[in-house]
């Protein structure tokens, strides 16, 4: 770095000075001096973010308590900028201390693995700095967007429709229940809550939590959701539905829209779509399947029976982020209508970008369809790495993650000390370690409580030694248990042994 200026001399004035007249005709940041340091951080981000985040020699995570990890980042915003090298160096840390979630012991989360495709496509994204809202500003991405929704349509089985991506499940799932509202009371986008009845709508007691925040952001309210049993299974219990729509109707509220779930969070279960058509078309409610997890089995054909009645739902909700392994964030709402009631629910008719006297087809603008007005265009991500690969590729992943699922089970059930929860349906395997000290216990209160405290301690010891990361939980009414999720396709049975044989390592004493 002998002889390189620094930021600060690169960049201009940097002590609040003011500006005279000649440093205006200079510019205040000089992109061809910063052209080093960009390749710099690119070796840094290829070595350690790529190369060694991926190798299973190294660890998920070097853990540190907060308030060490503040002195060692060294938080502090100053007035003057600092060198390049150091810079480079807090590049550096920031991958050092962070969990590599595309190691192939990576197991915490519904999104894991590197995927080289769509990291491409996210590094152009970031330097051209698009947005989606208008064609003129992104025409590309405009155009992606719309090829790569048509075709997850097709997948769902619609020979037409619309859809958005956009800024996560949560938010494509908040889409589904505003706009089923606005399907059934039209005149509240203009007229407010004022104009509509008392709405409910129904949902399983495994579905994502967002439901509930969409209810209350929307002024719903939480108590108009209402919850439908599941089986042991996960599954929502049709009977139970219509159950709860009479009654509500009874007692004189207006049932508007159910939100199935193609894969739930914890047991990755799916409810009988079917079934829960069938009601929703008895009684013309909005059917929303909530697929942010389970929606890749559409990929396989030897799976994809999972979603069946999918192409039944008015909406769904679809993370490639999760098994598909597209950098996060990506995320699509698809809708079976093809009227314009995306537009019309969301529409206001900004002048300024949504001219409709504009030298080209206006209808590329979908800016207006979209609760967000800066968009980045996350499809591309997709494209990109589906451009790559192939579909037949996509459905190898998906294949080979359930069968990697399915190897792990039978592990489980041959281990002494293991237990599974159930059997899993999709790559949620749930199980219990029993440390040899309660092997023998008989079972009842005295064992589940102590059993109860047995994976935190796990998790903790896992997470400072860093050899792995999954997750665990308690569940209606079960003590808490570990939650192995499979994704990528870096893993192998070595793996799935590593991960039980560590287990075992790291609570053989409790």
């Amino acid at each position: 770095m002998a002889g390189k200026p620094s930021r600060a001399e690169c960049c201009g004035p940097v002590d609040g000075a003011a500006l005279d007249s000649a440093a205006l005709d200079e510019p205040l940041l000089n992109i061809p001096d910063s052209e080093g340091f960009l390749r710099q951080a690119m070796d840094i981000l290829v070595e350690e973010a790529v190369k060694k985040a991926t190798d299973a020699r190294e660890k998920v995570c070097e853990w540190r308590p907060p308030e060490e990890l503040k002195e060692l980042l060294d938080l502090e915003l100053r007035d003057g900028g600092e060198d390049e090298s150091r810079i480079l160096q807090r590049c550096r840390d920031a991958v050092r201390f962070s969990v590599k979630t595309t190691h192939p012991r990576f197991f915490n989360q519904q999104f894991a693995g590197m995927e080289p495709y769509s990291l491409v496509a996210g590094c152009i994204v970031e330097a051209l700095k698009p947005s989606v809202y208008t064609y003129e500003v992104g025409p590309v991405f405009t155009l992606v967007e719309d090829a790569v929704l048509r075709k997850m349509m097709e997948l769902v089985g619609w020979e037409e429709g619309d859809g958005i991506f956009n800024a996560g499940g949560s938010m494509s799932n908040m889409y589904a229940v505003n706009l089923a509202r606005f399907h059934h009371c039209p005149d509240i986008k203009e007229l407010g809550l004022a104009a509509a009845p008392q709405l409910v709508l129904f949902t399983s007691q495994e579905c994502h939590y967002s439901i509930s925040k969409a209810a209350a952001l929307l002024g719903i309210g939480t108590n108009n959701v209402s919850v439908v049993p599941s089986d042991e299974r996960g599954k929502m219990i049709p009977s139970a539905l219509e159950e709860l729509i009479q009654k509500a109707k009874g007692r004189g509220a207006v049932p508007f829209m159910v939100n199935a779930t193609a894969g739930t969070t914890v047991l990755g279960a799916f409810d009988p779509l079917e079934d829960i058509a069938d009601i929703c078309e008895q009684h013309s409610l909005w059917l929303h399947v909530d697929a942010c997890w389970g929606g890749a089995a559409l990929m396989s054909k030897k799976h994809k029976h999972l979603l069946k009645g999918i192409n039944r739902a008015n909406s769904v909700s679809w993370n490639p982020h999760k098994m598909l392994m597209v950098c996060l964030q990506c995320s699509a709402f698809l809708v079976r209508d093809r009227t314009g009631l995306l537009q019309r629910c969301h529409s206001a008719q900004a002048s300024y970008l949504f001219q409709q006297d504009k030298f080209y087809d206006v209808g590329f603008d979908t800016g207006d369809k979209s609760l967000q007005c800066s968009r980045k265009p996350d499809a591309f991500k997709f494209w990109l790495l589906w451009k790559a690969v192939g579909t037949r590729q996509l459905e190898q992943r998906v294949d080979r993650a359930l069968a990697m699922a399915r190897y792990l089970a039978e592990e489980i059930q041959r281990r002494d000390g293991f237990r599974l929860l159930m059997d899993p349906e999709y790559t949620n395997v749930c199980f219990w370690y029993f440390p040899p000290s309660l092997r023998n216990v008989d079972e009842g209160p005295e064992l589940w409580s102590k059993m109860h405290t047995v994976a935190p301690v796990i998790k903790e010891r896992m997470m400072k030694e860093g050899s792995m990361m999954m997750g665990y939980q308690p569940h209606k009414g079960r003590v808490n248990f570990f939650r192995m999720i499979i994704i990528s396709p870096q893993t192998s049975r070595r793996d799935m042994d590593f991960v039980l044989d560590q287990i075992h390592h790291l609570g053989k004493d409790l």
